[in-house]
Parts: C-alpha cells; structure tokens; sequence
C-alpha cells in the first residue's frame, strides 16, 4: 500500500444488491481528517519542471498547455496536473525524476501497463502516451472531469463508489490473462511483509503507537494475523490502495477509480474495508454498507474484523514512524485512517 495512494453499470451478484448508504438508519459520530484529501499533495509546478521536458510534453498537446491545474489530493510528491492543450484537448500527465524519484517512476510505468489491460469499459483512466527527457519520466492519462470526494461523504456519494467498486470487483473476479501476465504481486505476501504491524509492536519490533487503554493487543495480533490466509483464498484482483483520493466524481454522479499501481492478487472486500473506513468517520452505517456489498458475498465471517485489525497497525505504525519525504500531512492522515479503523473495529468488538 502507498500511503494513504471507476466502475458501475453491471448488476451485483443474483442476492447481493448493493444496498444505499443513505438508508441504513444508524447515524455515528462525524469525525473529518485532519487535512481534506483535495488538499494533501505538496507538488512541483509546471514552471518548475525541467525545459526540456516541459518542451516534450508540449510537442505532444500541439503547444504549451493553455491551462495547467496541479492535483491537489495524493502524498507523493510527483507532479500531478491537468493539462489544457491550445486546441482544448485535456490530458492527465503524471511526472517523476528518473534519479531522485525511481520508485514513482516506476510505479507510473507500472501503473501505464495496467491500466491499458484492465478491462473495456470500466470507469478508468487509459494511458494516452508516455515519455522520457531531461532527466524525468511523464505518463499521460486520458483527463477525467471530476474532483475528490468530500468528507464528511454525501450518502449518494459513497453510493455511487459502491456500485462503482462492485463493477470492477465482478471484472477483476476472473483476471484477464494480460493481467495477470504482468507477474502482479499477492496480497498475502503484501501482509506478511508491509501490512501486519501488530505482533512486530508487540515483540518491540516496531514503534509502538498510542493507543486507547481499552485496545487489546493480544487480540489484535490474533486478528490481523489471519489475513495472509484469508487473502490467499480465491483468484481475483484488489485494487489494493481504493481511499477517498483515488477517486474522482464527474458531473453525472459517477466515480471513476485512480491510481492502479498496487493492483494484486487478492479479494475485493479488502478493498471494501479500505474505501468504508470514511464511511464509518462519516457517521454512516459502514457495517451494513459492507454486508450488502456484492464484494462481501464470499467474505469469511470475521474478514471485516480481521481487515479493520490489520489496517489499524499499518496505518497507525506508520504515523509513529517519524518524518516521511512525502507529504507533509501523510503521518496526521495516517493517524486518523488508523484511529477511525480502530474505533470502528471497537464498536464491532465491543471494546470501548
């Protein structure tokens, strides 16, 4: 997982309709995140960017870009902007330094060949070209109009990422052969080395967070340390990285999925947790929203509780961690990802 960084016409599974928020009744405290996540990214500008590649990208629009609109959502530092070409035609143009940011220039040229294999039709961006000058690596995406998600989350907001996910979920159930030749890691493997922090925080592995009096550790290791087992079970693909701010919303209510670098071998209702978490800090009815999910059909029992326990450690782990090279704001997000999951698993448990 990154940091924190569409689909929706089919129907759910015969059974599973994908309930609406709005009307599941219960109504939870609002908590909102420290920063919003339209306003997280500390970025270059255009101007910033190097001539020579600023030159490149313009040779591709027709002329420099009429308009530039930085993104204002994400935690690396990579530029990110909106690009207005002098005819109006819009493109999405993702830019790293080839030396002192190697791992976002990998992760765009890795994100470029899966988003040309994913499925027709889904509500995704699509690689328009790539290119290398000056020293940088740009990637180019169709352009989406749309903005980030506001929290606390509209009902028929999250409605409409919810029937968004369920349409990539059932495309990704059987992965294309394309796909699934591009060696894409698993998401049981991700857990054993990144995700589950508790039994390191528990053996003075790893710093150990501030936690409530109330948080059990012995049981949140038990917790977490089911979900190698429980990922490896079934043969689709999870997004593996579905927040707020990898998603847009366009003037027709429909959410478009982003930023597809850490697509694995893994469930879909993992990436159900992941996206419900600000539904839960948004006083909605998550535990509902997840048991209507089509993407939770086949879910053991407790795959919600064992979920929320791992990303709990990972998130709140990583904010005690000291300082990052990214964004400024990415421990305070962290921290509130993590304190909002642990809170909801709580309610769950019956803990506090």
């Amino acid at each position: 997982m990154a940091g924190q960084s569409g689909r929706a016409d089919r129907q759910p599974a015969p059974g599973r309709a994908a309930a609406p928020v709005g009307q599941h009744g219960r109504v939870r405290p609002i908590s909102r995140p420290p920063v919003p996540y339209d306003a997280t990214a500390v970025r270059p500008d255009w101007a910033a960017l190097p001539a020579g590649l600023r030159n490149a990208v313009a040779a591709r629009l027709g002329g420099p870009p009429a308009a530039v609109r930085l993104a204002g959502a994400g935690f690396t530092r990579g530029f990110a902007a909106l690009l207005t070409g002098p005819d109006g035609d819009r493109v999405f143009v993702k830019a790293a330094a080839l030396a002192g940011q190697r791992h976002l220039v990998d992760w765009y040229a890795h994100e470029a060949a899966i988003l040309a294999r994913l499925p027709a039709g889904l509500p995704v961006p699509r690689p328009r070209w790539a290119l290398t000058e000056a020293g940088w690596y740009a990637l180019a995406l169709t352009a989406v109009d749309g903005r980030t998600p506001r929290l606390p989350w509209d009902p028929a907001e999250l409605d409409a990422a919810l029937a968004a996910y369920a349409e990539v979920a059932t495309a990704l159930a059987d992965p294309p052969a394309e796909l699934a030749a591009l060696g894409l890691p698993r998401l049981a493997d991700l857990a054993r080395d990144d995700i589950l922090s508790w039994g390191d925080v528990s053996f003075g592995r790893s710093p150990a967070p501030q936690l409530p009096p109330w948080a059990p550790l012995p049981e949140l290791v038990t917790l977490e340390s089911r979900l190698p087992g429980y990922a490896a079970a079934g043969a689709g693909l999870a997004h593996c990285d579905l927040r707020v701010d990898n998603l847009l919303l366009d003037p027709a209510a429909r959410a478009w999925i982003c930023d597809w670098n850490w697509l694995c071998h893994g469930p879909a209702w993992f990436d159900l947790v992941s996206l419900l978490i600000t539904g839960y800090a948004s006083g909605l009815d998550a535990d509902a929203a997840f048991a209507a999910h089509p993407a939770a059909a086949d879910a053991p029992a407790d795959a919600l509780d064992v979920t929320l326990a791992a990303l709990a450690g990972y998130f709140l782990t990583s904010a005690a961690a000291g300082p990052s090279s990214a964004s400024p704001h990415i421990r305070a997000h962290q921290r509130w990802s993590g304190d909002q999951a642990l809170a909801w698993l709580a309610d769950r448990q019956g803990w506090a």
